[in-house]
């Protein structure tokens, strides 16, 4: 089994910054491709970024516009959210997710999910 823990959620004004983390622990976490979901009230899950298992590709959805960047330390077992320049509608609560296949950007292909962190951006 693998578990996942998100931390670094919190309130900050429009424009401001946070930086999410996942810890990832259980089976090997190299093995995974990653990811970061979001979901606001009333609203699908949506994809946010996505990271393969060396670290090395990256991907991300069209509104991250370059705000936000993903990364990991695969020594640590930490995924990473660096989101700049938040705007209200990034509003969610955030979700780091696993999976043991290649990158992917669809929700349903993740096997392992975290609790969700609440990010709320106020304007």
């Amino acid at each position: 089994q693998v578990q996942l823990v998100e931390s670094g959620g919190g309130l900050v004004q429009a424009g401001g910054s946070l930086r999410l983390s996942c810890v990832v622990s259980g089976r090997t976490f190299i093995s995974n491709a990653m990811g970061w979901f979001r979901q606001a009230p009333g609203k699908e899950r949506e994809f946010v970024a996505a990271i393969t298992r060396s670290g090395g590709i990256t991907y991300n959805a069209h509104f991250v516009k370059g705000r936000f960047t993903i990364s990991r330390d695969n020594a640590k077992n930490t995924m990473y959210l660096q989101m700049n320049n938040l705007r209200p509608e990034d509003t969610a609560v955030y979700y780091c997710a696993a999976r043991s296949g290649l990158l992917s950007v669809a929700k349903d292909d993740y096997n392992y999910w975290g609790q969700g962190t609440q990010v709320t951006v106020s304007s």
